[in-house]
């Protein structure tokens, strides 16, 4: 069982002179709910090396026990040190594909066609792709073989406008998850903010927040089963 995580390699926060990158917990929560399941975990990112982590996330306050497994993991340390680029692979070679979230993702991997390519791949051989939190976000041009949106007609979701605001960031990032899912054609469902939720539809996962980081892994581990 061979599953690919792509992590953003972009580190800006918009305009506002703060550092992104990916959220710990979401990176962390899913590779040890797949690597526990016996799983062979690649790291990748666009620009391949270090993936730059979201410092809110590696906050005292932010850790989990998965965050804080990884912190005394120097394996998993050493493969995050050294991510895959993304141009270097192929839906062939995996089971699965999945992305943690973090803001990072709306900027790089959602205009990337090398990550749209790899997801239409993966489900056209049919093999599930799982998202979550914003990384639903990196849907935004994939693309059905009609050429349609890719989430057009599918159940999914992704942070939601209210948990945006909350963090007070809908003014910064380049889009909203929950409006562009909605705008092509998604059929977008939710949990209560911060509170796990999470969509399957055909082949595809999606997690609505930090919170859903696990059920998002198990439900494509369940997939690969």
């Amino acid at each position: 069982m061979k599953i690919l995580m792509v992590l953003t390699s972009h580190d800006q926060l918009g305009n506002t002179g703060l550092k992104t990158g990916f959220w710990l917990e979401e990176f962390a929560s899913p590779y040890y709910v797949f690597r526990d399941a016996g799983a062979q975990v690649t790291l990748a990112s666009p620009l391949g090396g270090h993936p730059p982590i979201d410092p809110k996330s590696d906050a005292p306050e932010a850790q989990t026990p998965a965050t804080e497994r990884f912190r005394g993991d120097a394996a998993a340390q050493d493969a995050l040190a050294s991510t895959l680029p993304l141009h270097s692979l192929q839906a062939s070679d995996f089971d699965a594909l999945f992305y943690p979230g973090g803001h990072g993702p709306l900027w790089d991997l959602a205009e990337s066609r090398e990550s749209a390519a790899l997801i239409e791949a993966f489900l056209a051989q049919d093999k599930p792709v799982g998202a979550v939190c914003h990384a639903p976000g990196v849907l935004r041009h994939a693309r059905k073989p009609d050429g349609t949106p890719l989430v057009q007609g599918l159940e999914v979701t992704g942070f939601a406008n209210t948990e945006e605001d909350a963090v007070q960031l809908s003014e910064v990032v380049p889009f909203l998850v929950e409006d562009m899912l909605k705008g092509h054609g998604g059929l977008y469902t939710r949990g209560p903010d911060w509170a796990s939720h999470v969509a399957v539809s055909g082949r595809l996962v999606t997690g609505q927040n930090p919170a859903s980081s696990d059920a998002s892994a198990e439900a494509v581990l369940k997939q690969l089963r």
